[in-house]
């Protein structure tokens, strides 16, 4: 869409009813070069944009427009599988999600013995890019596993081993914690392969006991409780979807996604 275009949305009214901030103020952002459409910065205050298809960002950070997409946080418990519809009949998500009226689906999935963060949303783009095993969004997940880690196991997984799927290594480990028998290992992976940290600790002689994934991208689970969901707040969603917005790959092809934890 052109600057001349008479159709569309003043970008000022649009980003009002999407709850940035007043048009006064939203006027004063476009006048400070804050404001930028389609990656180009806008500083005229007539510009009309389409909502369905221009993308917006605010200082850097993406603006969603569809005030009818549902960006949804839940820290799933074990026991519960990643679906919408087992079809083993065992615990699903649904029970967290009866009570929104939008359709909501899990972006990427947890396996059903592992808690923690789960996105769920109605932004079908925005949850295949995110899930997608070439994107690569980071994920920190805190392992309770069996014997003592050592300095040099940690090593190991920073290094990287072959599994009989490839050669796979954590982005940043650390040891939190060891007593008992038992140690507490912080994992960070882009590696959306199946049960990729269960098999990681096993390869390194360290069997996983617990696994909780605490971040996903830029969102931390920070005190939400087991069973809890919650509505990303304005300042989520924004990193978010500039995340999303990053980079799409170029191979994306629906049924593509299998990344269980």
């Amino acid at each position: 869409m052109t600057d001349e275009a008479p159709e569309g949305v003043r970008l000022q009214k649009a980003l009002a009813n999407a709850g940035v901030a007043s048009r006064r103020v939203i006027e004063q952002y476009i006048v400070e070069g804050r404001i930028r459409v389609n990656g180009h910065t806008v500083t005229e205050l007539g510009r009309r944009i389409d909502p369905e298809n221009d993308l917006i960002d605010v200082d850097g950070t993406a603006v969603q427009l569809d005030v009818s997409k549902r960006y949804v946080m839940l820290n799933k418990p074990t026991g519960v599988v990643s679906s919408m519809k087992d079809e083993k009949g065992r615990p699903d998500l649904r029970r967290f999600t009866k009570d929104y009226d939008e359709r909501l689906y899990n972006v990427g999935r947890l396996d059903a013995e592992t808690s923690g963060l789960l996105v769920l949303t109605n932004d079908g783009e925005l949850a295949h890019v995110l899930a997608h095993p070439s994107f690569g969004v980071t994920k920190v997940y805190i392992a309770k596993v069996q014997g003592a880690v050592t300095a040099q196991t940690i090593a190991r997984l920073t290094k990287g081993f072959e599994l009989e799927d490839g050669f796979i290594k954590a982005d940043k480990a650390r040891l939190l914690d060891t007593s008992r028998n038992t140690s507490l290992v912080e994992l960070t992976l882009h590696s959306g392969r199946n049960r990729i940290v269960r098999r990681m600790m096993a390869e390194v002689g360290h069997p996983v006991i617990d696994l909780v994934r605490r971040q996903f991208g830029p969102l931390h689970l920070g005190t939400l409780p087991a069973g809890k969901s919650r509505e990303l707040t304005k300042i989520e969603l924004g990193a978010l979807l500039t995340l999303s917005r990053e980079e799409t790959p170029a191979d994306q092809a629906p049924g593509d996604v299998q990344e269980k934890q």
